[in-house]
């Protein structure tokens, strides 16, 4: 028995130390030297301080901002330990509502956001949560339904707003891969950096 157990845990350690330790640390380090903008995290700075990361989503309140779609994630309840409550794009509680689209809680919240909305044709992802709650993107359709408002907030024209929605705009990867989307927090430093008026 010793015969076969011996090398099984050289085995197990060798692995452990090679694919835990050494291959992490050769691909982190070819990361860091080949893209480190997306191996450092993706980080967003402005005047010198991070202010986000361009994969995770912020909780923009203001209505001079563009909004993200709606987030899932929540924290436990301070007053109940056993319910939890709303904490829009929290980068600690990652995760999805696990809502059935048969569901009545989803249906009635969805039913709500789109009446709040108004009357215009209003992109699924103005009211549904993405898989993650953090999803740091959001449809040009989106965007460009935001954009009157944004606007308006700013006191800037229209058509200024809009022409930063499709500046901002990503292509799919290729013409292909992916969907068209916008980066709302780069949006929103863009529209920031915007001269007055």
């Amino acid at each position: 028995m010793t015969a076969h157990l011996r090398p099984a845990i050289v085995l197990v350690l060798l692995f452990t130390l090679l694919l835990g330790g050494a291959v992490p640390l050769l691909f982190t380090s070819v990361a860091g030297v080949v893209v480190p903008f997306q191996a450092g995290g993706s980080l967003i700075e402005r005047d010198g301080k991070v202010i986000g990361s361009a994969l995770l989503g912020q909780n923009f309140t203001s209505e001079k901002y563009f909004q993200l779609r709606p987030s899932a994630t929540t924290n436990p309840d301070p007053n109940d330990a056993t319910k939890t409550v709303a904490a829009p794009y929290d980068a600690s509680s990652s995760g999805a509502s696990n809502l059935a689209p048969t569901s009545k809680a989803l249906i009635d919240r969805v039913t709500e956001d789109v009446k709040k909305l108004g009357p215009a044709p209003v992109p699924a992802d103005a009211v549904t949560t993405s898989a993650s709650g953090l999803d740091p993107d959001i449809s040009p359709a989106n965007a460009l339904r935001q954009v009157a408002g944004v606007a308006k907030a700013r006191g800037l024209p229209e058509a200024k707003v809009r022409a930063l929605v499709l500046a901002n705009t990503q292509e799919p990867f290729l013409g292909l891969i992916g969907e068209a989307r916008v980066n709302v927090l780069k949006l929103n430093l863009a529209l920031d950096a915007l001269p007055p008026g």
